[in-house]
């Protein structure tokens, strides 16, 4: 191995997002459609003497045992058979997918971390999907990539064809969202005469109508995606962030220069389909 190792952790955006219910083990149960986008953040791993180190260069990121990279690390550590606290490797993480945004920023940072350590420290594939599952329920996906069915917690996996290619124009409201709270947000209105208004056809995501009805700019982003052309727009996750798909790079391009020249924070990227995932996210 070479004194640096460096793999990319790529966004997704949730085509659809359906909540059923609350599971017995105080989960929700979920069915949702997960799809990759070319947003990426960037691990970079280089032997060194001294303990595990984490660097980041966003300082809202935690760059401590808190930080799922750092969970992955311990984790594969001592899979692989290691004794004491982790040692000769420093990370460095240069974050571009927006923190508290519904794009699995975090879950994908794990999952490339496994892929990364999984290397370095000679742990075969089975065991870093098993040491996935323990991460987060989005973690798995993140190891499979594409147009991908998510059951359960969204940790059930199904591969679906791979979503027609899109671009996507994201919009990074000025505020996080946390997914626990836009849970208990859907608690609160579930079986209520607001939650059957909230949900249904006009919501591909169960979530998005709770979130709007404390966050209305969510609404109005959708609706500005939607008059630019997208042929669907929807909240990604449980928010904040919002995408919208487009035939043509002109027109996503153009809706992304709209919004920003409205002082919106908005970025333009593309879906990626399974086959350019699992190419892009082996590259070391």
């Amino acid at each position: 191995m070479s004194c640096a190792v460096r793999v990319s952790a790529y966004a997704k955006i949730n085509l659809s997002l359906r909540v059923l219910g609350v599971r017995p083990d105080g989960y929700h149960e979920l069915r949702t459609i997960f799809q990759s986008i070319a947003l990426h953040d960037t691990l970079t791993a280089r032997v060194r003497r001294g303990p595990f180190a984490l660097q980041c260069d966003d300082p809202a990121c935690p760059a401590d045992e808190t930080n799922l990279v750092w969970r992955a690390a311990e984790r594969v550590w001592a899979a692989s058979g290691r004794r004491g606290t982790m040692r000769g490797v420093e990370v460095r993480l240069a974050k571009r997918i927006p923190l508290q945004a519904g794009l699995g920023g975090g879950s994908s940072d794990a999952a490339a971390a496994l892929r990364m350590f999984g290397s370095l420290w000679r742990l075969k594939e089975p065991a870093l999907r098993e040491i996935a599952a323990t991460l987060g329920a989005d973690v798995p996906y993140f190891l499979e990539g594409g147009t991908v069915l998510g059951l359960d917690r969204g940790d059930l996996l199904y591969r679906l064809l791979d979503h027609p290619a899109a671009w996507v124009t994201l919009v990074v409201p000025p505020f996080g969202m946390s997914t626990a709270e836009a849970y208990r947000w859907w608690d609160e209105v579930r079986g209520s005469d607001v939650g059957r208004a909230l949900s249904g056809p006009a919501f591909e995501n169960d979530l998005q109508g709770p979130v709007t009805a404390h966050h209305p700019e969510i609404a109005r982003i959708v609706s500005a995606l939607q008059k630019a052309g997208a042929f669907h727009a929807a909240m990604s996750g449980s928010g904040s962030a919002v995408f919208g798909l487009f035939s043509r790079r002109a027109a996503a391009e153009r809706a992304t220069r709209v919004l920003q020249k409205k002082g919106v924070r908005a970025l333009l990227t593309r879906t990626v389909n399974r086959a350019a995932y699992q190419r892009l996210a082996a590259e070391m």
